[in-house]
């Protein structure tokens, strides 16, 4: 699961509180990475019924209008491993993880000349290093119509998030 917009512009989600409120949704095995709102956890219930309790438990122990979007695990394993461009270390790799494969659809018509392809609710974006908020991708993707229904993951977050625990 990833939290959209936090620990930036003055949303504040510590890591622990957060293990605490999506364990107290009954969550279990809950995993945060770095502390930008990339979350793993275990659940039988379905994405949507999780973003929606998701939402409106962050919403009122946090104070913010919260926005995420939840993934199963093998799905994110199906995007580090569909990743369609070479991999090198002068770029960046990143999955723009859509709300929707029509709103993925979108933002990949708008890449214009640099490495972007929609697959699914998933766009790949591949960009030279030092570039990543100056590129013509990049400030389609800071539009406020994409900042509520899209959030950008380097892939090597996303590898973590599908590793086996060691």
């Amino acid at each position: 699961m990833f939290l959209r917009g936090v620990n930036v512009g003055g949303i504040k989600v510590e890591s622990a509180k957060l293990r605490q409120v999506l364990t107290g949704l009954g969550l279990t095995d809950v995993t945060t990475y770095l502390a930008s709102g990339n979350v793993t956890f275990g659940s039988d219930a379905a994405p949507a019924t999780l973003t929606a309790d998701v939402e409106r438990a962050l919403s009122d122990a946090f104070h913010y209008d919260a926005h995420v979007l939840v993934f199963r695990r093998s799905t994110l394993a199906a995007v580090v491993t569909g990743y369609p461009f070479a991999h090198d270390p002068g770029h960046h790799r990143y999955a723009v993880f859509c709300d929707s494969p029509a709103t993925a659809a979108d933002l990949a018509g708008a890449g214009g000349a640099e490495e972007v392809s929609a697959d699914g609710p998933v766009v790949y974006w591949r960009c030279p290093r030092g570039s990543t908020l100056a590129t013509p991708f990049a400030k389609v993707l800071a539009r406020r119509a994409y900042q509520a229904v899209t959030t950008t993951r380097n892939l090597n977050t996303v590898e973590k998030m599908v590793a086996p625990p060691a």
